[in-house]
């Protein structure tokens, strides 16, 4: 009786000294490089501006066009009024969008744009976390011209996997607000 309570004993230790130790894993990220793509001019009745051609340019009217990113299945939202006495409420409703996200988002940074010799004034909003857009922005020239922007994915928001395409995309979004060039 002894002698099989002592095997059994060393058989559990030998079986139980046989799995290797757990170690936790580092931390790292995705790492995702994404071609930079040639810069393309694009010119409407109302403005310019320059983008990343390889976004596949689709027009909606000549007030409302999309860039399509479909290797980061993204789009950037692009939409132009005219403003007619109605600045305060095209504002207003530019910065209500953009805060309609706040309910997922995790925060909402805010970058003024201030392009004083080309008179481009507005907002660019990042948004963080699981939110619908990862960015938006309107700009204006206080008088006649008003522009707003949207970065949407095809995807259900998951801001880990997406966070690379989204830094892309606002540098692509940052490029466009600096090239804005309005037409009188």
């Amino acid at each position: 009786m002894k002698l099989n309570l002592g095997l059994i004993v060393i058989l559990l230790s030998l079986v139980s000294a046989c799995k290797e130790d757990v170690l936790p894993k580092p931390k790292a990220m995705l790492r995702l490089e994404y071609p930079a793509g040639k810069e393309g001019m694009l010119e409407t009745e109302h403005f310019s501006i320059k983008y990343n051609e390889m976004a596949k340019l689709k027009s909606e009217s000549n007030n409302s066009f999309t860039l399509d990113y479909p290797l980061m299945k993204g789009s950037i939202f692009i939409n132009y009024k005219a403003v007619n006495g109605n600045l305060d409420k095209l504002l207003t409703d530019a910065q209500k969008l953009s805060y309609e996200h706040v309910v997922k988002a995790d925060g909402i940074y805010e970058e003024p744009v201030v392009n004083e010799p080309y008179k481009v004034y507005g907002m660019y909003y990042e948004v963080k976390g699981n939110a619908a857009s990862q960015s938006q922005f309107y700009v204006t020239d206080s008088t006649k011209h008003f522009v707003t922007g949207s970065l949407y994915f095809y995807a259900k928001p998951n801001y880990d996997s997406i966070l690379p395409a989204a830094v892309h995309l606002q540098k692509d979004i940052r490029k466009i607000i600096e090239s804005l060039r309005w037409k009188e």
